[in-house]
């Protein structure tokens, strides 16, 4: 860098150009003042040479250069572009190829942490779960810090790392990034700004970071407030929607006016047109609809349905209730909850619910009102075409790009958590069976009623369920060990775990499932306070990688159970066994599937085609725009699967047979 000459000063004044100090203003050699025009300069400010133009949307041609603008306490790179500056850019550097265009005011006023360490009283508008959030907050990490309230000194040891953090962080300055795109803005102030970011006509951004990147581009829009928070890579908040004191994970979409107050968002959720409040919504929470209000809620893989609702106070002492919906949950319209209550794994909301319902055990189900009661149907959701569709849609609509992941998310149906609790779901059912009596019509439960048939029923598809995955276990487990294996002691060898990591109970942090062991492990070492944030990533990203390790330890100890002996003592006609109830399970299952998608084919699904005609003109619209069931794709894959599914099966079969 140098002074500017003589030369340029008085041109840069023929210009319009004025300056507190000339002598405060350096440039790069080759500095051009033919592209600097009607500026105000104060403060110790820096320039790039600026010999290349832009194209705007539209094809717009502009040079790069600074016009009609004021500039304070500012290093500006390369070829950026800015232009009608309303107010004024202080304290900020700016990275090359950057063009702002149109712009309220952009500002650092005083020392910021640009939203680090921002607290978000997430789940309880009251507090006492306050969040501090900041650039590598994972889902993972933020469960931990949510629900482990009752250990203290791991809350104040991760307290204090992310408030160092923060710290770190903190400046004076801001940064813009290269190659990023700010048009037709009203105020941004104390905002860090990745590169690549493409923010346009947004209203007001305030004490935040856009973690964007050349990888995954964020993108804001028009109308768009956000105030308090951190924003990662890949975000899209788009249309009027309001972000406050919140953090958004790895691609994310909010628009058409999407509110969102106090919650933490993690990979892939999107919301529209709704409300959410003190949430903590983990991967792929999706709202779409305009009467939707998500609020003091824990939420993963969820599907919000059209006017879902939940009461967090009973007018007595405020909103200080909460609720949990795992992994997989759907609410359908005008569903309604009444805080507290918990709601199992991959199990339907329909109706409203005042009795605090708790079905964390009896996954897999439907929660259904009748006359104000709550009605559980233990298992129904195991048998239908939403759910296995649901488990194949979430891989396909990934939106991260960014090499970089924050949250590990496991997408298994079926695994050592969710078996684990229709294991427990069994027990329970039978349970209430021997207590009840077997000719009991209703049975009381958890503030909710299960009848005769539907508790029958749920064993079955429990049954059926733990028996699928076990034997995927086992077969997955021949198949990568036992190839090659000639004897019964082969087999064995092939089938000893590594280690006994993945007995007992597990837990979903969010998208990851770990044994509980190795969550209690890791935050025991949290609290010696030797770790730091990438420490703690990698320890999650270990978990999420020895995932099957870990799953073939928890499927053996229940095997064993189910075999009545050790895997020392195993025969071949138990093994056989097991694999042909899989084959039977997988095959029950995948035609309770196809039968459930043929609903979506008989005549009740045709009303409304064919307005104008009779049955055939009805069946010929519906199968022009629906198809016909036979050749839908998703029933095709059905009937492949379980094609492929029984050819394995005895593939096993005759290899087991050939073991001596």
């Amino acid at each position: 860098m140098r002074k500017l000459t003589a030369e340029e000063i008085s041109q840069l004044t023929a210009q319009g150009c004025k300056a507190q100090d000339w002598n405060r203003i350096e440039v790069k050699e080759g500095f051009n003042a033919s592209n600097v025009m009607d500026v105000n300069f104060s403060g110790d400010v820096r320039l790039g040479v600026f010999d290349r133009s832009f194209e705007l949307p539209g094809g717009v041609q502009v040079n790069s250069g600074i016009y009609h603008a004021t500039i304070h306490n500012c290093e500006i790179g390369d070829n950026c572009h800015l232009y009608n500056i309303h107010n004024y850019i202080a304290n900020y550097r700016i990275g090359h190829d950057t063009c702002i265009e149109n712009v309220n005011a952009i500002l650092v006023d005083g020392k910021t942490s640009f939203g680090n360490g921002v607290r978000v009283p997430v789940m309880n508008e009251g507090g006492g779960r306050e969040i501090p959030i900041f650039d590598h907050l994972s889902a993972s990490l933020a469960y931990i810090l949510t629900l482990y309230r009752h250990r203290p000194h791991l809350i104040e040891t991760l307290d204090k790392m992310i408030d160092d953090y923060a710290e770190q962080v903190s400046s004076t300055v801001g940064e813009i990034g290269d190659h990023v795109r700010i048009l037709n803005c009203g105020s941004i102030k104390n905002v860090r700004i990745g590169s690549y970011a493409k923010i346009a006509g947004t209203s007001r951004l305030k004490n935040g970071t856009i973690n964007s990147n050349e990888a995954a581009p964020v993108k804001l829009g028009s109308g768009v407030k956000c105030t308090d928070f951190i924003i990662s890579s890949g975000v899209e908040i788009l249309d009027s929607t309001i972000v406050d004191k919140c953090f958004v994970g790895q691609g994310c979409i909010f628009d058409k006016h999407y509110s969102a107050g106090e919650s933490l968002f993690f990979s892939n959720c999107q919301g529209m047109h709704g409300e959410a409040c003190a949430i903590f919504a983990g991967p792929y929470t999706v709202t779409h609809h305009k009467s939707t209000l998500l609020i003091a809620g824990m939420f993963s893989f969820l599907n919000a349905g059209s006017g879902s609702n939940q009461s967090n106070h009973m007018y007595k002492l405020g909103p200080i209730h909460q609720g949990v919906a795992e992994r997989g949950a759907k609410t359908t319209s005008d569903s309604y909850l009444l805080w507290p209550s918990k709601i199992g794994a991959f199990s339907l909301v329909m109706g409203r619910h005042t009795h605090h319902a708790d079905t964390a055990e009896l996954p897999f189900s439907y929660l259904i009102e009748n006359n104000s009661e709550s009605y559980i149907v233990p298992g129904a959701n195991l048998r239908t075409v939403g759910t296995i569709r649901d488990a194949q849609k979430w891989p396909k609509r990934d939106n991260r790009k960014d090499p970089n992941k924050l949250d590990f998310i496991n997408f298994n149906l079926l695994s050592p958590y969710t078996v684990g609790k229709m294991w427990r779901g069994r027990e329970v059912l039978l349970e209430l069976k021997q207590i009840g009596g077997e000719n009991t019509e209703v049975y009381g439960y958890k503030n909710c009623h299960i009848r005769n048939s539907s508790l029958n029923h749920g064993i079955g598809l429990y049954e059926i369920g733990i028996a699928k995955f076990l034997g995927n276990s086992l077969i997955s487990r021949l198949q990568l060990k036992a190839a090659e294996a000639k004897t019964m002691e082969d087999i064995r060898r092939a089938l000893t775990p590594e280690n006994n990591i993945g007995l007992g109970d597990w837990i979903d942090l969010a998208g990851l499932l770990a044994p509980k062991s190795e969550v209690t492990r890791l935050m025991n070492d949290i609290e010696k306070g030797e770790m730091t944030w990438q420490d703690i990533q990698a320890r999650l990203a270990e978990m999420h990688n020895k995932y099957y390790d870990y799953e073939w330890t928890w499927a053996l100890d229940k095997l064993q159970y189910v075999w009545k002996c050790q895997l020392s003592e195993v025969t071949i006609e138990q093994l056989q066994n097991t694999v042909r109830s899989w084959k039977d399970a997988v095959v029950k299952l995948d035609q309770m599937v196809y039968d459930d998608a043929r609903k979506e084919f008989d005549l009740n699904s045709q009303t409304g085609f064919g307005v104008d005609g009779d049955a055939a003109q009805q069946k010929k619209d519906f199968i022009s725009v629906r198809g016909s069931f036979q050749s839908n794709p998703f029933v095709q894959a059905v009937k492949e699967h379980i094609k492929v599914k029984s050819a394995l099966g005895d593939n096993i079969l005759a290899q087991l047979n050939d073991i001596k």
